[in-house]
């Protein structure tokens, strides 16, 4: 059997990446490594995870491409899910979020809106699927 156990961010400040997610999606912390260098949250079945930078240049040696605010986002994002986006919109750009695109409803009748978080990762806010 497999299990999809985990999402690693690679950040430059894994506790400040936590903390960012504690207050706005209200996530429990389940540790922060000695040396601030990878911390994970209780999200539900699946584990949300950090990683520093420079653990993550350690692991991989050829390098990997950094996600930040300067560039365009990747082609992945997170989604969380919400009875109401506009809220939790409104509250992840008061903690540092970068809105991308307004809560809008898709022909399906979900609600969907877009955020970057602190280190430029794209963030979907939804509500559930029907």
């Amino acid at each position: 059997m497999v299990k999809f156990g985990y999402t690693i961010l690679y950040v430059e400040n894994v506790e400040q990446s936590i903390v960012f997610y504690e207050n706005v999606f209200g996530f429990s912390r389940k540790f922060i490594a000695p040396g601030n260098d990878y911390g994970e949250l209780i999200t539900g079945e699946t584990t949300l995870s950090f990683a520093s930078k420079k653990l993550a240049g350690e692991n991989l040696k050829d390098g990997f491409v950094e996600s930040n605010l300067d560039n365009k986002p990747f082609a992945i994002e997170i989604g969380f899910i919400t009875d109401d986006v506009p809220e939790l919109v409104q509250k992840a750009t008061s903690f540092g979020a970068v809105l991308i695109k307004e809560p809008t409803q898709k022909p399906w009748g979900q609600v969907v809106a877009y955020v970057r978080d602190l280190d430029g990762f794209l963030v979907e806010i939804c509500t559930e699927m029907k």
